[in-house]
């Protein structure tokens, strides 16, 4: 599991560094167009202006030059001063990002509430789509089920890996022991029992001890005559054998009729002895007081006998085990019982109504509780965050398009030099 683990963790620091490498790259090559395009301008300017004097023409190109040097400069001391302190003098209003990252986290845990985390929105996006259908066609494909199921077989063999001897004892004690405490064993029996003879579906039980009985009988004939021989001392051996023998013939011979017809006597006997302690069970004080000092002596047993460290062992040996064949019990019957359940609910509108509407009242729930906590939770993060690294990610992310600001700032200014030199001229004469 810890392998497994490990290598997610390297392809994933491996794609993210890849990611960061290239923005790198491109924010550099869009930097240096940038800063040629103004290093162009400035050499446009100077060359106008020394041959200005010899051909008047140049005045245009001059002035395209001087108002486009201008708005590269304005706009790159604009980029600049959102990241940094320009030349590394510490002029007002600037380095803005790092200065104002505190305001700035406060601002954005304030926007993702007022702006994501109203309920109202969400359940508006989420009442569009059949989540519980999509949810259902996933999980019914195969592959899927068969990937959730290895997460939580490897989540379940983490957990006992992790958990200790004094964990199972807290376990037990605080939640499983408490509850057991409190159960009705003899109403839990007597409910048990009338589930079973619901339908009747005890009847197999029914035929298969009266066959285990037959069994028993007639491996223990020898048994049976020594025993009736002790209490018949008086009559001849071969007498006591035949007398046996008939009899275990005759209960065996019944034990086929009872087992053989639904409706014999002894059969309807036997239901009604079970509905008169199935009864007794439910209602009976004496039973629940049976079944109370019964539970206790079970606690009692397990807490002495040292069970908690010996069932967390035996679990984790099993869980182990079985993970560590190529056909793992436990993670065929997960990928069973989750295919199982996307074809059912696939096949259930009902089902996908309600928990579609479960769905979204959850969420609208866990909105209105949690969105506070959750624009919280950025607020601090975004000011527990390096004001210096905060800046150089978020250089990193949009610098490309702020070097196309100082680009478009670059020909948007010579054109407004070329107007307004335009201008000028037509204003003198």
């Amino acid at each position: 599991m810890s392998c497994f683990a490990d290598d997610s963790d390297g392809a994933r620091r491996a794609t993210v560094h890849a990611r960061e490498d290239h923005t790198a790259r491109g924010l550099k090559r869009m930097r240096r167009t940038a800063t040629c395009l103004l290093a162009c301008m400035i050499a446009l300017l100077l060359v106008c202006v020394a041959w200005q004097p010899d051909h008047s023409w140049l005045a245009w190109p001059r002035a395209f030059a001087e108002a486009g040097t201008a708005g590269a400069i304005a706009d790159w001391y604009a980029v600049v001063a959102l990241f940094r302190h320009p030349w590394g003098l510490r002029m007002p209003h600037t380095a803005i990002i790092p200065q104002n990252q505190q305001r700035i986290a406060e601002s954005l845990g304030t926007f993702v509430e007022e702006n994501f985390l109203t309920p109202d929105l969400i359940a508006d996006r989420l009442s569009g789509h059949d989540t519980a259908h999509a949810l259902a066609r996933w999980l019914a494909q195969p592959a899927n089920s068969r990937g959730v199921a290895d997460v939580v077989a490897h989540a379940v063999a983490g957990l006992l890996d992790r958990m200790e001897e004094a964990d199972a004892q807290w376990f037990f004690d605080r939640l499983v022991i408490p509850q057991l405490r409190t159960l009705d064993v003899s109403r839990v029996a007597g409910d048990v029992l009338k589930v079973l003879t619901e339908s009747e579906r005890h009847r197999p039980w029914l035929v298969h001890g009266l066959e285990a009985l037959e069994k028993w009988l007639a491996a223990n004939v020898e048994m049976i005559k020594a025993k009736f021989s002790e209490t018949s001392r008086y009559t001849p051996a071969q007498l006591d054998d035949y007398i046996v023998r008939k009899f275990i013939e005759g209960i065996i011979a019944l034990l086929h009729e009872v087992a053989a017809n639904p409706n014999h006597e002894l059969r309807h006997q036997f239901d009604e002895s079970l509905q008169a302690l199935i009864v007794r069970l439910q209602t009976s004080a004496v039973h629940r007081r049976f079944g109370r000092s019964l539970m206790r002596d079970c606690i009692r047993f397990f807490r002495h006998a040292d069970y908690y460290r010996v069932l967390l062992e035996r679990l984790r040996m099993r869980v182990a085990a079985d993970l560590g064949h190529e056909q793992s019990a436990l993670r065929d019957a997960l990928t069973s019982m989750l295919a199982s359940l996307g074809k059912r609910i696939s096949r259930e509108p009902a089902i996908r109504h309600k928990l579609n509407a479960w769905w979204l009242t959850l969420v609208r729930e866990l909105v209105v509780r949690y969105g506070r906590q959750l624009s919280l939770l950025i607020t601090e993060v975004v000011k527990g965050w390096n004001a210096d690294e905060v800046s150089r990610k978020i250089e990193a992310e949009i610098g490309r398009d702020l070097q196309y600001v100082r680009i478009n700032g670059t020909f948007v200014g010579g054109m407004v030099g070329v107007l307004i030199h335009a201008a000028t001229l037509v204003l003198v004469r």
